[in-house]
């Protein structure tokens, strides 16, 4: 597999990132949802960039990945293996690519999921030129069988491979071409250690900033050849959580809507217009995340409560709840984890109009709970 088609000029961090993650729970389209649509991927391929210059944020593993490139590309020799982690939507798979691209070697993309027997893996593996990328996304996912292959391969780049069975069973060693390993997981803690331990590069991508997700927004409305002024790319990039996947589909809502409702350019007023449409608020919560803290505010007053007491309240799976909605609520300090469940935060009641507790720690008969 090549590269990505080229553009004069790219848009910054944050493609429709992690293939794989298509493989996990589904969120039916939601802009939470761990997997891109066709038009996302179709739209990020066009505006993916190619380069550690052209990407936005995501500065200090921007800067060792440049260091670790350089140093490969002058001793003409594979690159050290490398780990992405992140959160959904931040630029892994880009990031690969970018790599992919510095180096001016062939990229080889699959998923940890697909990889299920050994065979399929040997057969990767003996296809990869000398010092291509292969990306692994999900790599969490690999099966034990598959990532004990993978051991050998990386380090000494070759394979075992059991021929026929029974008293005729042998074991031939096949050579791979020496290659760079870039896997991506939004769950580095499910890594086995010896896995973790063969990588050598090891970087962590975090959310961008507002003033970042301007920047993507505007970059992305020139290449698509439209207009958006500052306060717009701000107001979009002010309800995408942090995450450029859902600001570029915000951008393209709002878009839509500017063509549809306006005259094709999209202002501050466009912005808010569309995505109170789309039930986005300012802060960009979405309906379920209101219902999910209105749920713990009114039905359990306030917490703690379990997470599949809450799952039943709202209709909604608990591993989705966990993965998909509360990373971001308990970053921004609308409800919190304790050892007795979900809690509701003053931030929460405050946004949503309710009366915060005198004590939210008390019992229904004003007595403070211990914990045990």
């Amino acid at each position: 597999m090549g590269q990505p088609p080229e553009d004069e000029e790219r848009s910054g961090e944050g493609e429709p990132e992690d293939e794989a993650e298509s493989w996990g729970n589904d969120a039916e389209g939601r802009t939470v949802d761990l997997e891109a649509d066709a038009d996302d991927l179709e739209f990020d391929y066009t505006l993916r960039p190619t380069s550690l210059n052209e990407m936005l944020g995501q500065d200090k593993v921007k800067e060792q990945l440049r260091i670790a490139i350089g140093a490969a590309k002058q001793r003409q020799e594979a690159m050290d293996h490398v780990l992405l982690y992140g959160p959904p939507g931040l630029g892994k798979t880009t990031l690969a690519h970018v790599i992919a691209h510095e180096l001016d070697v062939e990229i080889h993309t699959t998923s940890g999921p697909v990889l299920e027997r050994p065979s399929e893996l040997a057969g990767i593996l003996t296809n990869l030129g000398p010092r291509d990328v292969l990306f692994i996304d999900e790599i969490h996912r690999v099966v034990r069988v598959v990532e004990e292959y993978l051991y050998s391969a990386m380090e000494d780049y070759r394979i075992d491979i059991m021929i026929d069975q029974g008293p005729a069973a042998r074991s031939i060693t096949l050579p791979v071409e020496p290659f760079t390993l870039i896997g991506a997981t939004t769950r580095q803690g499910l890594l086995t250690s010896p896995m973790r331990a063969r990588f050598g590069l090891t970087g962590h991508l975090d959310y961008y900033t507002v003033e970042e997700l301007s920047h993507i927004v505007s970059r992305d409305a020139r290449l698509l050849d439209f207009s958006i002024d500052r306060d717009g790319a701000l107001e979009v990039a002010k309800r995408s959580r942090g995450t450029a996947r859902i600001a570029k589909r915000w951008l393209r809502r709002a878009r839509d809507y500017g063509q549809v409702e306006g005259d094709g350019s999209v202002n501050v007023e466009i912005v808010k217009r569309a995505l109170s449409m789309h039930k986005v608020d300012p802060l960009g919560l979405e309906e379920t995340d209101r219902r999910l803290l209105a749920a713990l505010i009114d039905k359990f007053d306030g917490g703690p409560v379990g997470l599949s007491n809450l799952a039943a309240v709202i209709g909604e799976e608990a591993e989705t709840i966990e993965e998909v909605y509360e990373p971001y609520l308990i970053k921004e300090s609308f409800m919190k984890r304790t050892p007795r469940g979900r809690q509701a935060m003053k931030r929460a009641y405050e946004h949503l109009g309710r009366s915060w507790p005198t004590d939210p720690d008390a019992g229904p008969d004003g007595q403070q709970l211990d914990l045990l």
